[in-house]
């Protein structure tokens, strides 16, 4: 594993191959159980907007963590500032690699990357047709192609 991985593929890196997976499985038989079901797909994709990445979560958690700390240094006793001091380090390293000691549980809970979560909902906006004018662009005209690849993009993103 490289000190640096990318961006895309650091948590996932970072993850047993049993809970990617699972995560992937859950994944898949969503879309699937929405291609039997087209209208409950918009709803699903309002579900998306909101869930929340591991990303989130780990900012969220460490911020919280970290406020608390100073916050309890400032009112109970000055040994809580190692609460921030430890969780600092934490997400720099998940910053870097892509892990620190609560992806794991994270991850086992069903938290995804930014990236499976659009991986669903590409799938999802491609069952409903949300790319059709792109298929139906002609091949041979690139500037076509592309203002239907970005009219496909834009209004993907205006649907949810």
């Amino acid at each position: 594993m490289a000190i640096f991985p990318t961006t895309a593929s650091r948590v996932r890196r970072s993850t047993a191959d049993a809970v990617n997976r699972r995560i992937a499985a859950q994944t898949e038989r969503n879309v699937r159980d929405l291609a039997a079901h087209p209208e409950a797909i918009g709803r699903r994709l309002a579900d998306l907007d909101r869930e929340w990445d591991i990303e989130r979560v780990l900012e969220t958690n460490a911020s919280a963590l970290a406020l608390a700390g100073v916050v309890l240094a400032g009112t109970v006793a000055r040994l809580f500032l190692l609460l921030p001091g430890l969780v600092a380090p934490f997400l720099l390293q998940h910053a870097l690699q892509g892990w620190c000691p609560p992806v794991p549980l994270f991850r086992r809970l069903g938290i995804r990357t930014a990236a499976e979560i659009a991986q669903e909902r590409y799938a999802l906006k491609a069952l409903r047709g949300d790319f059709r004018a792109l298929a139906d662009a002609p091949p041979a005209d690139p500037s076509q192609r592309a203002e239907a690849a970005l009219e496909a993009a834009r209004s993907g993103a205006a649907s949810g």
